[in-house]
């Protein structure tokens, strides 16, 4: 079945231009995807984290998915808004783990 839809994008690509564009942006998708996934799924330790709060392991993971989202707009994977929006929830979602132990005291 791969192979019959291989056939079918070589069939439509018969400009050699066209073919390396076509190649290039395949390439970008499967790039950004993967760093997309790795972004998720940084997010979802971090937010594990504050749920069993760990604050410190959340402080590092924190930082660690700043210096991620700076370099997907870096690259181009996300918007220059979108990763400050992230990083904005990421904060907020700290700032209630802070809250919930000054609380708790």
């Amino acid at each position: 079945m791969a192979e019959n839809e291989e056939k079918e994008q070589k069939a439509k690509v018969k400009i050699p231009s066209r073919a390396k564009s076509f190649r290039k942006s395949e390439e970008a998708r499967i790039r950004h995807k993967a760093r997309r996934n790795m972004i998720f799924t940084m997010e979802k330790k971090l937010r594990a984290a504050v749920a069993a709060k760990d604050e410190t392991l959340a402080k590092d993971l924190l930082s660690k998915q700043y210096a991620v989202l700076d370099k997907a707009v870096k690259n181009g994977t996300f918007k220059k808004n979108k990763a400050s929006r992230k990083k904005s929830r990421l904060a907020l979602l700290m700032k209630s783990l802070k809250a919930a132990e000054a609380k708790a005291e």
